[in-house]
């Protein structure tokens, strides 16, 4: 039999790209954390009019065919036209293999066809923040359903900035209550990191079935995802993924204003802080009060709870009615004969419902300023202390 280095001597070992592919997939996609994804990837390829060519048969122009017919093609479960992310990904797995496939297969000698190909724009990356009042619904959802388990992930994904994986992997001996520390010994990244308990993340963990040893959650990945679906789709909330929580996380991690990107790096395992970098834009609303200077701070933070929030106006026996969503168990609204009489009174009842909260010492809800579902036409900013 000639051996590897022979083949390649003299012609190269005929195969088609899908049984290549399954090569691959045995011998170097089942060695990497994210082999399902490649699986999929690799079956996709597969099917395609690549996978019926002989390796050695495909050019930088077949492969720049397959690029042009993808990112056309529609996603079956979100009818949308497949992104340039995952193209990308499989130029990416595909170029990975020709290497492989002249270096150590001999399946070809011809130079590496994805090579010289144009890959898909990167698109910028997502920037959807959770508003205050989606937050309220889910964490309200979970708690009406007595669904603590999903509760619990929900705020830790959110005071502790983890990735869905590392908190549905998180194990009770890794909880350190005393230290307030949780350890990750195997993170996405391939490192060990340890991640600070706030009083909210230990709560949390707490109001579950606390123990010494064995899985925090009984979710599996694939449970989890259809739980998280259908819940934002009963709540009517769009276009929120679960990895929009981490996001939002790191973004309140800058806000915060005491941590520098090192200390966010640490919690969040970036290990680029190139990464980091999209979230600096977040530290302006810090400047404000620097640039304010700290005279005037204690006035500025008492007139900070003052500021406009979203009405709804609905049609009413008595007229116009403005209700406020963000006030959901209050009866926070104004009627008036007129547009103009409702926004007078609703100012009024807002004024009054926020003052009532700041001297009692309740937590003041933050106005969600983007209200999905429901038409700007009906939408009015009322702000509580606006002369009219």
């Amino acid at each position: 039999m000639s051996t590897l280095t022979e083949a390649q001597d003299k012609s190269p070992t005929v195969v088609t790209l899908a049984h290549g592919l399954q090569n691959y997939l045995r011998s170097v996609s089942i060695l990497k954390k994210g082999y399902e994804q490649e699986r999929y990837r690799i079956t996709q390829l597969s099917r395609s009019f690549l996978g019926r060519k002989l390796v050695h048969e495909v050019t930088s122009v077949d492969i720049a065919t397959y690029r042009d017919k993808r990112l056309q093609s529609i996603n079956k479960r979100t009818g949308k036209t497949i992104s340039n992310a995952t193209v990308r990904l499989e130029m990416s797995l595909l170029s990975n293999f020709f290497d492989l496939a002249r270096i150590e297969w001999g399946y070809t000698k011809q130079p590496n066809p994805c090579a010289d190909v144009r890959k898909p724009k990167v698109a910028p990356g997502r920037d959807r923040r959770l508003t205050a009042r989606e937050e309220r619904r889910i964490l309200r959802y979970a708690h009406e359903h007595k669904n603590k388990e999903l509760y619990s992930i929900i705020t830790l994904a959110l005071s502790t900035a983890m990735r869905q994986g590392e908190i549905l992997t998180l194990r009770w001996e890794h909880i350190n209550f005393k230290t307030r520390v949780a350890h990750l010994p195997e993170t996405k990244n391939g490192t060990k990191r340890d991640i600070p308990l706030s009083t909210k993340a230990r709560e949390a963990l707490m109001r579950l079935d606390v123990k010494t040893a064995g899985p925090v959650f009984m979710y599996t990945k694939h449970g989890f995802k259809s739980t998280w679906r259908y819940m934002v789709t009963r709540l009517e909330i769009e276009d929120l993924h679960f990895h929009d929580l981490r996001h939002e996380a790191i973004s309140r991690l800058f806000e915060l204003g005491t941590l520098d990107m090192m200390e966010i790096a640490a919690i969040s395992g970036h290990r680029s802080l190139a990464m980091l970098k999209r979230y600096t834009h977040l530290k302006a609303n810090r400047l404000v009060n620097k640039l304010e200077g700290t005279r005037n701070r204690g006035r500025l933070a008492m007139l900070n709870h003052f500021i406009p929030y979203p009405g709804i106006m609905k049609a009413h026996p008595e007229g116009i009615e403005i209700v406020f969503p963000d006030f959901e168990h209050a009866t926070v609204s104004g009627i008036g004969a007129t547009k103009e009489q409702a926004i007078v009174r609703a100012q009024d009842a807002l004024l009054r419902s926020l003052a009532s909260a700041i001297r009692s010492g309740q937590s003041v809800p933050k106005p969600d300023q983007y209200l999905r579902q429901v038409n700007e036409e009906y939408v009015v900013m009322i702000d509580p202390i606006a002369m009219l």
